[in-house]
C-alpha cells in the first residue's frame, strides 16, 4: 500500500512536470517509447510467476529440494542458492522476492529449521544475482538499450551476459560466502525428512511447468522480452479462467510497482532537465580505469541505499558513457542495495512476505550485515569487471 501511495504521488509530480513544460513533450514521448515495453514485461512476468505459484510449481520444487538434500541442511541451502540464482536471472529479482520467499519459509518450517538463513539467501541473491541478463532487473532492461546506443547496434541478451557475466559471478560468490559465514552454525544442523504435499490440480501444474520452462529460452532468444512474457501470461490466464477462475484477480498485476516505476521515470527525467546531470558528473567522475569504475559503482551503491536503486540508476545513467561504465553502474545499483530496507523494491516485497508469514527480522541487524557485505560485493565485482573489459 505504501509503495502504491508513493508511486501515485511521484506519478502526479511527473505529470505536473510534463504539463508545466519542465519535462518537454518530445522528451516525454521518447521516455514512454523506451519504458512502456519494460513495464509491460514486468506486469506479464509477474502474472506468470503468480499463476505458476498458485498452481503449486514453486512449492513442488521446494519440497523436491528437501528430498534431494536428504537431511543435510548445508546441501539444502546450496540448492536454495541455485534456485534463487536461477529465479532471479531468468524471472527477475522481484519475482524471487515475492514468490521464492514464502516457498523457502514453508520449506524450512516443513522440516523444522529456522527460516532466517534461507530468507536472507533469498533477498541478498535477489539483488546480487540480478546482474546477468536484461530480464533479471528493471535497471538491466534500461541499460540494455543504453549500451546498444553506445555501441551503435542492438545488444542481445547473450551479448549483455558477455559484458556482465564475470562481475555477476563474482557478486554471487561473495554473497554466498558471506551468508555461509553468517549462518554457518544453523547450516550444520541436520533435519528430519517429512512427506510432501500432493499437487491439487495436475492440469494447472503441468501447464504452468511447461510454460515456465518454455519461457526461459524465449527470454534470452533476442526477441523483445515483453512478447514471450505476454504470450505466457495470456496462455496461463486462459487456462486458469477455464479451470480455476477465482485465482484470476486484479491483485495479480503489480499495480504499486507500475505506479512507482512510472512516477520515478517521469520525475528523474524532469530532474535531469533541471540540471541534475551536471551535479552528478562531479560525483561519478569519468574513465574506464579500475578506480573510476569503482567510484561510479560506489556512487550507485550509495544512491541505491539512499533513494532506491531505480532512481539511482536513472540519475547516474547519463554519466555512464561507455559499456564498461554502464556495467559498473549496474553493479552498484543491483548488487549494492543490501543495507537499507528501501534500497530496492525487492527488499520491501521480501519483508512484506516475511511479515505476512510471522517471520520477524531486525532491521538493525539486517543493515549492519549489509554494511559489511554490500561494499565488499560491489568492489570485488567491479574490480573483476576492470580485469575483463
Amino acid at each position: 500500500m505504501r509503495t502504491g501511495i508513493v508511486g501515485a504521488v511521484l506519478l502526479c509530480a511527473g505529470i505536473i512536470a510534463v504539463i508545466t513544460g519542465v519535462l518537454p513533450w518530445p522528451a516525454t514521448v521518447e521516455l514512454i517509447d523506451r519504458v512502456l515495453p519494460i513495464l509491460v514485461f514486468v506486469v506479464a512476468i509477474t502474472v506468470v510467476a503468480e499463476l505458476a505459484a498458485a498452481a503449486g510449481l514453486f512449492t513442488f520444487v521446494a519440497e523436491r529440494l528437501t528430498r534431494w538434500a536428504r537431511g543435510r541442511t548445508w546441501l539444502l541451502w546450496l540448492l536454495v542458492v541455485a534456485l534463487a540464482v536461477l529465479s532471479t536471472v531468468f524471472l527477475s529479482l522481484d519475482t524471487t522476492a515475492v514468490l521464492l520467499t514464502p516457498v523457502v519459509v514453508v520449506m524450512a518450517r516443513h522440516v523444522g529449521l529456522s527460516p532466517l538463513p534461507f530468507a536472507l539467501t533469498t533477498v541478498w541473491l535477489a539483488n546480487t544475482a540480478s546482474l546477468l541478463l536484461p530480464v533479471s532487473n528493471l535497471t538491466n532492461l534500461l541499460a540494455q538499450g543504453r549500451i546498444g546506443e553506445l555501441l551503435g547496434h542492438p545488444v542481445s541478451p547473450v551479448q549483455f551476459a558477455l559484458l556482465t557475466g564475470a562481475p555477476a559471478l563474482a557478486a554471487i560468490l561473495v554473497t554466498v560466502g558471506a551468508i555461509y559465514l553468517v549462518c554457518r552454525r544453523t547450516l550444520r544442523e541436520p533435519y528430519e525428512m517429512t512427506p510432501g504435499t500432493r499437487v491439487k490440480n495436475p492440469v494447472l501444474f503441468g501447464t504452468s511447468a511447461v510454460t515456465v520452462v518454455a519461457l526461459i529460452p524465449a527470454l534470452v532468444s533476442g526477441i523483445p522480452v515483453w512478447i514471450p512474457a505476454v504470450q505466457a501470461a495470456v496462455l496461463l490466464a486462459v487456462i486458469f479462467f477455464v479451470l480455476d477462475r477465482k485465482t484470476l484477480r486484479p491483485g495479480l498485476v503489480p499495480w504499486p510497482l507500475v505506479l512507482l516505476a512510472s512516477g520515478l521515470f517521469l520525475v528523474m527525467a524532469a530532474l535531469h532537465e533541471l540540471g541534475l546531470g551536471e551535479l552528478l558528473d562531479a560525483v561519478a567522475g569519468a574513465g574506464d580505469d579500475p578506480l573510476s569504475l569503482v567510484r561510479l559503482a560506489g556512487a550507485g551503491l550509495l544512491g541505491a541505499n539512499a533513494i532506491d536503486n531505480l532512481p539511482a540508476y536513472l540519475a547516474l545513467e547519463p554519466v555512464a558513457t561507455t559499456p564498461a561504465r554502464m556495467v559498473a553502474l549496474l553493479i552498484g545499483v543491483n548488487a549494492g542495495p543490501l543495507i537499507t530496507p528501501w534500497a530496492s523494491l525487492a527488499t520491501l516485497l521480501w519483508h512484506q512476505q516475511l511479515s505476512g508469514m510471522g517471520v520477524s527480522i531486525s532491521w538493525r541487524r539486517y543493515m549492519l550485515l549489509g554494511l559489511a557485505v554490500a561494499p565488499v560485493t560491489v568492489v570485488v565485482a567491479t574490480l573483476v569487471l576492470a580485469l575483463t573489459v
